[in-house]
């Protein structure tokens, strides 16, 4: 298997122009060496003939050959890269699956161990079982598409947007502090409750309530996650379509679910 750097390179025509040379002058390096070394001693014309040809003939056999080649891993390298990208995204909002924004949230909070700051926010859907239980599973789809689209409408660059699992999604923030991330929450909440959902031509207002845990100091994602988590609860037992956050200082990880 080839690396994924030559992979990568090989998605874009000027890497199959560069494989294709390197591959030819490779090939022309080795049998000019070899016919320099090995027929030295037939004499100059002769050898001069024989360097020649050691370096036409690569061109003519090795320069198509060495483009066909790099055509087909071109191809091969989108088709990973197409498949890689099937594999983290959700296929109905175009969102990263959950593994993939654990992962990716993950990763980017062991890069900002020095000056780590951000939040991370839980989203959820308000009565969406209601929503299929009136209107069916495709009108739910069709919510959950305009819930994800909303909420990457707002977002900043940056920022990482994931489902979490059925109606559920998480937002990270990096760089984010305490007001910031409750303007972008607010925000999120605006952009649904604006959002047009009108199934079987009928309008129904969508809403969702956000929980979101910030941090100015090292933590992990599940920490971080019990926290937001636990903040979502609270704004689903307060009335729903609202916001709440905490630091992750100020609200230690418990199980509000057990002790409510």
């Amino acid at each position: 298997m080839l690396p994924s750097k030559t992979l990568i390179a090989l998605q874009s025509w000027s890497g199959v122009a560069r494989s294709t040379l390197f591959g030819t002058l490779a090939c022309i390096v080795v049998s000019v060496t070899f016919n320099a070394l090995f027929f030295d001693d037939l004499g100059t014309q002769a050898l001069h003939r024989s360097i020649a040809s050691a370096t036409i003939l690569p061109i003519i056999l090795g320069l198509p050959l060495f483009g066909y080649v790099s055509l087909r891993l071109r191809g091969l390298a989108i088709t990973n890269r197409r498949l890689g990208l099937v594999a983290r995204t959700d296929s109905l909002t175009d969102c990263l699956n959950r593994g993939a924004f654990t992962a990716k949230v993950a990763t980017q909070l062991a890069k900002e161990q020095k000056r780590p700051s951000g939040a991370l926010l839980m989203i959820d859907a308000d009565n969406f079982k209601a929503i299929n239980d009136l209107f069916g599973h495709d009108a739910g789809d069709e919510a959950l598409t305009i819930i994800a689209r909303s909420i990457r409408a707002v977002l900043r660059g940056g920022d990482i947007v994931g489902r979490m699992g059925g109606e559920e999604f998480g937002v990270y923030l990096p760089g984010a502090d305490m007001r910031s991330a409750e303007v972008i929450a607010e925000r999120i909440r605006r952009s649904v409750n604006l959002a047009v959902f009108l199934p079987h031509g009928r309008s129904r207002p969508l809403s969702v309530s956000v929980g979101g845990a910030v941090f100015d100091q090292p933590t992990s994602f599940s920490e971080l996650f019990h926290i937001a988590d636990q903040r979502l609860y609270g704004a689903k037992q307060t009335g729903r379509n609202r916001v709440t956050i905490a630091h992750i200082t100020d609200h230690p990880v418990v199980d509000l679910k057990k002790s409510a």
